[in-house]
């Protein structure tokens, strides 16, 4: 991308808007407003409008130079127990008038000067690139040539160029969504703005899912473009709700959807298993967040046969669950301290305020005679690995972890493969995984409601915006299928430890409460709850 506009940026420079206004596509009068080119004498830079709004979910404040930047304290992350994850720093860009929760699906077709008739419409796109790029520009030229030497690629152009106005005139937001994205993977510009104009037309954070989804796309695609095209450090920092609304966002998404239920009564169901004849237990739950798993455990450790066993919690957690919880981790040890309390059960906690990427052996609090339980809940795919960091986290928690000798290590995880595939493929990944996802909520919660949006906006949005807009250290969603994580366990020298029926069944009753479109699947000693026919989240246990 940055080499491409590098080239670009020698005849790139600002044009009156009357001039671009005289040009039969409308749409690039909200993008000359904008987001304009400029060749400073350091490289291209992106400038913008001073406008103070901003689309959708981010929050803008003007800093210096000509970028805004928005940020906050922390970033929410679709991890266990309503807990933030990860914090990250990002360019927004300003809106314009569709970028509004109450702009509704599509837009009148007389609002666009596409055309069916290609050549006129090429010709046009002839006429608008040299306004913005100058009399050099023979991009429309050489692709008239390869036409008329009939060159292969230029017919797959035309193809591509047909199919992308006929989704644009049947209003495809899907298929749009797609074309822009392989647009900016294809460097073209000028393609990507057009559709992502075409684009703010049709998304609406309130209208049906793949709508509320492509808002949130939209923004990952204008993100990416901006911070490439700018070579300035960004990612994904907004603005927070206090503490007590994130809470009860993220508490509305655990009980709509059954996602995190699924993931800890898995879990739960391995540890307890492998703890039945133990008396004394140490659970290292590595993203304990508000501890609202082990709730179920301790009830169930109570009613065990012959008395409960003594159960420590080691707690590891950051600075962003401290802002969610609203306070440190002696809030999560005194909730649970109370509850196991009630129930008889001899509990101590012992809290671990540390970055997972910052664990050693001695923040763990390991003691001889105690059976050692390892959870990594909606955690591990924050971990950096080979792809970005020498020192390789991911795998060298597993290898930590491993030297220990657990009796169980449990794993629970989103389903989708966005670690190392490069930004295209990434992006369909994307798209199809969160589909499925904003499917299921559509079911449970009216598409009016503020709850929904507030649900989407600040459970899942930004992740989704990290796996689309940031590449690098930046990027820290990076998802692996099952598939991969079981290399990663057997590497480290751990062997699988097959679910119970047990906990199958007690999953199967809970999904009796939710709508018939959930399936479970047990493959290979794995647990898989999808929607549909997608795979969205996967648990398993080692020893």
């Amino acid at each position: 991308m940055q080499a491409s506009e590098q080239h670009r940026s020698s005849s790139m420079y600002y044009q009156p808007l009357q001039q671009i206004e005289t040009y039969c596509l409308p749409q690039y009068r909200t993008i000359n407003q904008q987001l304009y080119y400029h060749d400073g004498g350091h490289g291209t830079h992106f400038s913008t409008p001073s406008s103070s709004e901003l689309y959708c979910t981010l929050e803008s404040s003007s800093v210096a130079g000509s970028f805004t930047l928005y940020n906050s304290p922390s970033t929410v992350s679709f991890s266990p127990n309503s807990s933030p994850i990860s914090q990250q720093d990002s360019q927004s860009y300003p809106t314009d008038q569709y970028h509004s929760p109450e702009n509704t699906y599509g837009s009148p077709l007389s609002g666009s000067c596409i055309t069916d008739d290609l050549s006129s419409f090429k010709h046009k796109l002839r006429e608008l690139e040299s306004v913005m790029l100058g009399p050099d520009s023979d991009n429309l030229d050489s692709y008239d040539s390869a036409i008329s030497n009939g060159n292969n690629f230029a017919s797959l152009e035309m193809d591509s160029w047909r199919q992308t106005m006929m989704a644009i005139s049947s209003k495809n937001l899907k298929h749009i969504l797609i074309a822009c994205a392989r647009a900016i993977a294809d460097n073209d510009l000028l393609m990507a703005q057009w559709l992502m104009d075409e684009l703010r037309q049709m998304v609406s954070v309130s209208g049906d899912p793949i709508q509320r989804l492509g808002a949130y796309m939209l923004e990952g695609l204008v993100a990416r473009l901006a911070a490439s095209g700018s070579s300035i450090y960004k990612a994904l920092r907004c603005k927070e709700p206090e503490s007590a609304e994130l809470l009860s966002y993220m508490h509305i998404l655990y009980e709509v959807c059954p996602y995190f239920k699924f993931g800890y009564m898995s879990a739960n169901g391995a540890i307890a298993e492998a703890m039945k004849h133990e008396e004394r237990v140490h659970i290292i739950d590595f993203q304990i967040a508000q501890g609202s798993q082990w709730i179920t455990l301790i009830q169930a450790f109570a009613a065990r046969p012959g008395g409960p066993p003594h159960i420590r919690i080691t707690g590891i957690d950051d600075s962003q669950s401290a802002y969610a919880r609203g306070g440190g981790l002696h809030i999560v040890g005194r909730r649970l301290s109370k509850l196991a309390e009630h129930f008889k059960v001899p509990f101590e906690f012992h809290a671990a305020a540390i970055s997972g990427c910052d664990v050693q052996l001695h923040n763990l609090g390991v003691r001889p005679g105690e059976a050692l339980a390892v959870n990594f809940a909606f955690m591990l795919h924050h971990m950096p690995d080979e792809s970005v960091s020498t020192q390789n986290h991911r795998d060298r928690l597993l290898r930590l972890v491993r030297s220990l000798s657990p009796k169980v290590v449990t794993l629970v995880e989103q389903e989708s493969n966005t670690n190392t595939a490069a930004f295209f493929p990434r992006f369909l990944e994307t798209l199809d995984y969160y589909t499925a996802m904003f499917e299921s909520i559509d079911v449970t919660l009216p598409r009016d409601r503020k709850e929904r949006i507030n649900v989407e906006q600040h459970c899942l949005a930004r992740d989704l915006v990290n796996i689309i807009a940031c590449e690098g250290v930046e990027r820290v969603e990076r998802h692996e299928v099952l598939g991969k994580w079981r290399s990663r366990f057997a590497m480290a020298g751990f062997t699988p430890y097959p679910l119970s029926s047990l906990v199958n069944g007690t999953i199967k009753k809970l999904l009796e409460n939710y709508s018939n479109k959930y399936r479970l699947e047990e493959r290979d000693g794995a647990l898989y709850l999808g929607w549909m026919n997608r795979d969205l989240v996967a648990s398993c246990a080692w020893k």
